[in-house]
């Protein structure tokens, strides 16, 4: 029972992904419905046939605070697709402050992007503009949906309206 199925809280918004297997326990105990299941495939027993679940949607809604996403290292290189913000590199990665600490620089997410051992050393206590390096993408905070979309890899063609990426 290998797979993915995404579970929808209530409202229908994306709150996790869970095995195969944890979602027909849902769907059989009646805590979620089924949304949308693989086509021609399916989970059976002697005495019972369930549709392979790809979305369910919870029964009760569950009262989630906005889920953040930690800053932390790991998900800095995963926002990035571990891949240097300046020159595209996969060696080495580091982090780098875009204003630099000395300067003030915080420690958040718009500040923070992977870097290459090479280019973080060009770069040192400058800022981009100053070094003459340009980022190959603005940096933000990443949002739970894209963890979610990143977790899982390739994203079933079923999940693309809930997760907000048609």
């Amino acid at each position: 029972m290998n797979g993915h199925v995404l579970v929808l809280n209530q409202d229908y918004r994306a709150l996790t992904v869970c095995s195969v297997q944890r979602a027909a326990v849902l769907v059989i105990l009646q805590k979620a419905e089924l949304v949308e299941a693989m086509p021609e495939r399916y989970l059976r027993s002697p005495g019972f046939r369930l549709p392979w679940p790809s979305i369910v949607r919870l029964k009760a809604y569950v009262s989630v605070p906005y889920k953040r996403i930690l800053l932390t290292r790991k998900n800095i290189l995963r926002r990035d697709h571990f891949r240097c913000q300046y020159c595209g590199s996969r060696e080495r990665l580091t982090i780098d402050h875009i204003l630099p600490r000395s300067r003030g620089g915080p420690d958040t997410w718009e500040n923070l992007v992977a870097a290459c051992v090479p280019c973080n050393n060009r770069k040192g206590n400058r800022t981009p503009e100053e070094a003459g390096m340009s980022l190959r993408r603005r940096p933000f905070r990443p949002s739970h949906v894209m963890f979610i979309r990143d977790y899982v890899g390739t994203v079933d063609e079923a999940w693309k309206p809930y997760l907000f990426l048609k």
